[in-house]
């Protein structure tokens, strides 16, 4: 079984490859598409994901996609299953498995994620379903206060029995601890708890006895808050974001794959590509984007398959662009 595991974590995080970040809940499909003016109904969503993954060659810059729950047992119009579609074109599929942050007890503006009750039974008919991959995000709100031991604690304890549960069931996990970049804080800020995050994290994966060769990380890049006055380059959020893995990360973890965290679609790919740039890294630098990689081929499709073949090529070049990063071969020219 750990052979099947390391094989699947290193096949998502293969050189120039990363992962689409399609598990969008009800809620959040239903915000990007009235930003469209599109209703979200059951065969609207299936229309949007097909035309995603159906993009021509996408095996070229994807090697994973993260499904919703739906979308995991949704049909395409062909009459075959989206995730035996992907299987077919040689990309993974995997499944968001928490059930969502709610409010931490005894702490305000702080949460917990939930979802481990039942996970065991899910996880094994996800296995079924035919994912090999899992996602578990946990929420860290930051200020010059938060946040508090028991906020990170908790939540760092969360992911890794959620890990342990996946490894039982043959299942890769990819553990997401997002220290949120809402707020005013400095790059230093998210810097300090970026790293006590992630040392947190690999503790309790170590209690836990998670096999690191076969688990990848989903983190957040160390970056400034959204309303801080003061905004980070890209050369130097790639340089405090290597520094902190380094810190905190083991060697023995094949992966990282980012998460871009409400970062506009270029700059996320800019970010990327500049960790790679400064080289000599344990472990593969790639990308779990979602709306970095879906924002602008949602807008040109609109809902209408008219616009279908203009939009998977929108989605393709925003793809390769990142496999570029991933390689760290991208610049800008690549956007004209």
């Amino acid at each position: 079984m750990s052979h099947a595991l390391d094989r699947v974590a290193k096949e998502l995080v293969s050189p120039g490859r990363g992962i689409l970040a399609a598990d969008e809940s009800f809620s959040t499909i239903g915000k990007r598409f009235e930003s469209i003016g599109l209703e979200s109904t059951e065969p609207n969503r299936r229309r949007y994901r097909e035309m995603l993954f159906t993009t021509p060659n996408l095996n070229k810059s994807i090697s994973g996609v993260i499904l919703f729950d739906e979308t995991l047992r949704q049909l395409g119009a062909n009459g075959q299953r989206l995730a035996e579609g992907l299987v077919a074109a040689g990309i993974h599929p995997g499944i968001k498995v928490d059930t969502g942050a709610k409010p931490l007890a005894g702490h305000a503006n702080e949460t917990i994620t939930e979802g481990l009750d039942g996970l065991a039974g899910r996880l094994k008919e996800y296995r079924d379903l035919g994912a090999t991959f899992a996602k578990w995000r946990a929420v860290i709100n930051i200020d010059a206060k938060m946040p508090s031991f028991n906020a990170l604690h908790t939540n760092a304890h969360a992911l890794a029995r959620y890990a342990a549960l996946c490894q039982e069931a043959g299942i890769v996990p990819i553990v997401e601890p997002e220290v949120l970049m809402d707020g005013d804080h400095d790059l230093e800020r998210c810097r300090v708890v970026t790293e006590e995050t992630l040392h947190l994290v690999f503790h309790e994966l170590s209690l836990q006895g998670i096999r690191l060769e076969g688990m990848l990380l989903k983190p957040n890049m160390v970056i400034s808050g959204k309303r801080c006055p003061h905004q980070a380059t890209v050369q130097q959020v790639a340089e405090a974001t290597v520094a902190t893995l380094k810190r905190t990360v083991p060697g023995a973890v094949p992966g990282i794959v980012f998460l871009s965290g409400g970062q506009s679609s270029i700059v996320a790919t800019q970010h990327l590509d500049a960790m790679n740039k400064i080289g000599n890294l344990p472990w593969s630098l790639s990308f779990s984007y979602g709306r970095a990689l879906q924002d602008d081929a949602l807008k040109t499709w609109k809902g209408d398959d008219a616009n279908l073949a203009s939009a998977q090529a929108i989605f393709a070049k925003r793809c390769a662009n990142n496999s570029a990063a991933a390689l760290g071969q991208y610049s800008l020219e690549m956007e004209k």
